[in-house]
């Protein structure tokens, strides 16, 4: 019986692990090796591995875990999960089944790229989702924000703080005309028209082209996409949910627990506004800690 199984093993997951396993506690992490970031070519904010890929620092995590004997790290997916606090029990793919008193789901979301060529080959490179993770690195440059709701509105004020020079694509959306007076006295161009296309070399982007004919010539577009959870064990569990503009996140409460006792969430699973690498760290690390303490006798 392990003391907790870890569902998926990325930066959330492994900061759980890390925890669990210096307070020698039986863990087990079951992970696909598919992490959210595989695609960034940097992942930037995260104390002492700044600017680092992000598939560089999971290895090096990975091995660090071969100190804690009570850490095993086991590459197969969660198909089902069935029990209730001190008697949970995971099938995995490979037909195991392994038991638990506490779960934490880190698995993280799948980004929905939208039906608009060249988009999800700049997705990672070039179409980014968060200023505090890549707008350093372009800074000053030519920004593109992709309208998709009142939420934009408060992405193009922040941007400010990074660039100028920038212009909305509305995409189809009607921003409202109060909005869009405010824009205008902040000098951001407004692009009308549906994206149908994004002009890119090697992923890198080079024109947002429109349905009007009209091409526009950016360095980087902010764009959030819709997203859901990479997999379906919370829907099979029940577990409360938190509707977000992009997606669906569990609810935790302040001991990152679950709506069902036993179960933690961390990680973009569970973040609804700006996830990171410093976030689900941060959010792991402390979803191990509350678990192990959870099972004081």
């Amino acid at each position: 019986m392990n003391d907790v199984i870890i569902i998926g093993g990325s930066f959330a997951g492994l900061a759980a692990a890390l925890q669990l396993g210096r307070a020698r506690r039986k863990v087990t992490v079951l992970d696909t090796g598919l992490p959210r970031n595989r695609s960034a070519g940097h992942s930037h904010g995260l104390l002492g591995h700044d600017h680092k890929p992000p598939l560089d620092i999971l290895a090096q995590a990975r091995q660090q875990m071969a100190r804690y004997p009570a850490i095993s790290l086991v590459n197969a997916r969660a198909e089902s999960i069935s029990g209730a606090i001190d008697d949970f029990v995971v099938l995995t793919g490979n037909g195991e089944s392994l038991g638990a008193r506490r779960l934490i789901l880190s698995y993280g979301v799948a980004d929905q790229m939208p039906d608009v060529p060249g988009f999800a080959e700049c997705w990672g490179t070039s179409i980014v989702p968060c200023p505090y993770c890549d707008g350093f690195e372009v800074a000053g440059r030519h920004w593109g924000v992709h309208w998709t709701g009142p939420q934009s509105y408060q992405s193009v004020k922040l941007f400010q703080h990074w660039t100028d020079k920038l212009t909305v694509f509305a995409d189809g959306h009607e921003i409202p005309s109060e909005i869009q007076a405010d824009l205008a006295r902040r000098h951001i161009a407004v692009a009308d028209g549906r994206i149908v296309g994004i002009a890119h070399q090697k992923g890198h982007i080079s024109t947002v082209n429109l349905d009007s004919g009209r091409s526009i010539a950016v360095d980087v577009l902010f764009a959030q996409p819709r997203n859901k959870p990479s997999a379906g064990l919370h829907e099979s569990l029940g577990l409360a949910t938190v509707d977000t503009p992009t997606g669906i996140v569990l609810k935790v409460d302040e001991r990152r627990e679950t709506s069902v006792p036993g179960i933690y969430a961390a990680g973009d699973l569970a973040t609804p506004f700006l996830p990171s690498v410093t976030q689900a760290s941060s959010q792991g690390a402390m979803a191990g800690i509350f678990a192990q303490q959870s099972m004081l006798a």
